[in-house]
């Protein structure tokens, strides 16, 4: 039997990265993976979607190409070639945490982990071949599927989830996107661009309903304009696959109806991956599909410890990093603070992108806050316009008191890699003078934070 200080079962953003900086602490490490090293991030969610998305925008660039003054006589898609591409970056970073694990010095153990009492687990290979290791702390970071719904069953093939949604054997005429939460707008855009009829149906009232509302009904916007039919306050009841396509009834308020497709595509949220791991044999307790941890991500069972999409933090690959980090830094006997849970970027690849983190605007008033409320579209700004991108805005919210940050949300082409701006701040405890006064680079997408407070305080130039 193999000892080590630590083992970590699962490769994913979460396991991976925290096998690193356990052996950058010295620690004896291995990771436990029964499929590919970089897990569903890697492999089958964030880098292959994002390649997707890619050249969605790229097309898009050719069909608007004399927006630009140029002028393209002749083009087109190739859907086979969009996917292998999307594959091949995938591939290409499972390779590069190959490298990380040899570079580190951290033993890849291939099989399915079983967790047992003692600080051991079991790992079995495809051949059925059982090995057992021991460890000082085990560190659980399985991650999570597609989750199904009871009236959504997934066969596969007419009714998928987000992995079958990236390797479609063919491009479908028509598809309905059931949810609108990041993995659901993200396809329906993709979808769209290359040319598929889409419709989404979203049960809450708004799309991206975890967003500030004025960012959803903004993408609402853009997304109706490009084509994308939207059916919020609705629920897919049931589907029929006997035929050529799908029909799925559809409850609305208005009563009952039914749409016909060649796919449905159940992007209705995920579902941990903590069956037959052996959490009831360790006694390691779970409520509600979530392993239970206590800040540093100890279970109750000491030695066993759980993080990324398995525990109740949100399920985002930073996250699942964020988390391990702390985890093996807390075992190796460093002085750590807790994650603030509450300054978590989300960011949405669509476009326009989302980004956001902290308060919307109704979260807080519903605390109580007084607040400052400034907000700047793109269409008045410079560098957006000659982008030939400005749709969408930057929305800030600053408690009137003291100056805090609250929140802040935006809308737009490439705010995915801005928000980090408010995500610093926010943790140097910044105000919103100090923003204010902090001097912006232009023309930039960027200083369109500095607009939107100027307009929370009544000092905004360009509107």
């Amino acid at each position: 039997m193999s000892k080590y200080d630590v083992i970590v079962l699962g490769s994913g953003p979460g396991g991976y990265v925290t096998a690193i900086r356990a052996s950058q602490l010295g620690l004896k490490t291995a990771v436990v993976e029964k499929e590919n090293l970089g897990g569903v991030c890697l492999n089958w969610g964030c880098i292959p979607t994002k390649a997707l998305l890619k050249s969605a925008q790229v097309f898009e660039y050719l069909k608007h190409a004399e927006d630009y003054g140029l002028k393209v006589n002749e083009y087109d898609k190739d859907f086979d070639a969009v996917v292998k591409r999307s594959r091949g970056v995938a591939d290409g970073m499972s390779k590069g945490v190959q490298f990380l694990m040899k570079k580190n010095k951290i033993d890849v153990l291939e099989g399915f982990g079983k967790l047992k009492p003692g600080k051991k687990l079991d790992v079995a290979d495809k051949d059925g071949n059982t090995t057992e290791y021991s460890a000082d702390h085990i560190v659980i970071a399985t991650g999570a599927r597609s989750r199904e719904l009871p009236s959504l069953p997934q066969d596969g093939k007419k009714v998928i989830g987000y992995r079958e949604a990236m390797t479609l054997p063919e491009q479908p005429k028509k598809m309905i996107v059931v949810g609108s939460g990041a993995i659901g707008v993200e396809f329906a855009y993709f979808y769209n661009s290359m040319g598929t009829e889409v419709t989404i149906v979203e049960y809450m009232p708004n799309i991206v309903p975890v967003e500030d509302e004025d960012v959803s009904k903004q993408l609402a916007r853009s997304f109706k304009k490009n084509g994308i039919k939207i059916m919020t306050s609705a629920e897919v009841t049931s589907v029929d696959t006997s035929g050529d396509g799908v029909k799925a009834n559809v409850k609305t308020k208005k009563g009952e109806e039914v749409l016909e497709a060649d796919i449905v595509l159940s992007a209705v949220g995920i579902k941990t991956n903590i069956e037959n791991i052996g959490l009831e044999d360790v006694g390691i307790a779970v409520d509600r599909d979530k392993i239970l941890v206590n800040d540093h991500y100890q279970t109750n069972i000491p030695g066993y410890y759980a993080i990324g999409d398995v525990t109740p933090g949100q399920a985002l690959a930073h996250v699942a990093s964020a988390e391990g980090i702390l985890c093996v830094e807390k075992i190796a006997g460093m002085h750590v603070e807790a994650l603030d849970y509450g300054n978590i970027p989300g960011c949405t690849y669509c476009l326009p992108e989302v980004a956001s983190v902290g308060l919307t605007e109704a979260k807080a008033r519903e605390q109580g806050y007084d607040i400052k409320v400034g907000k700047f579209p793109f269409s008045a700004s410079g560098k957006a316009k000659a982008s030939g991108s400005p749709d969408g805005f930057v929305k800030v919210v600053f408690d009137a008191k003291y100056g805090e940050w609250l929140g802040c949300h935006m809308i737009g082409a490439g705010v995915t890699d801005m928000i980090a701006e408010a995500v610093v701040a926010r943790k140097l405890e910044t105000t919103g003078h100090e923003i204010l006064k902090a001097v912006h680079p232009h023309p930039t997408m960027s200083e369109a934070v500095m607009e939107a407070t100027a307009d929370a305080y009544d000092e905004v130039i360009h509107l």
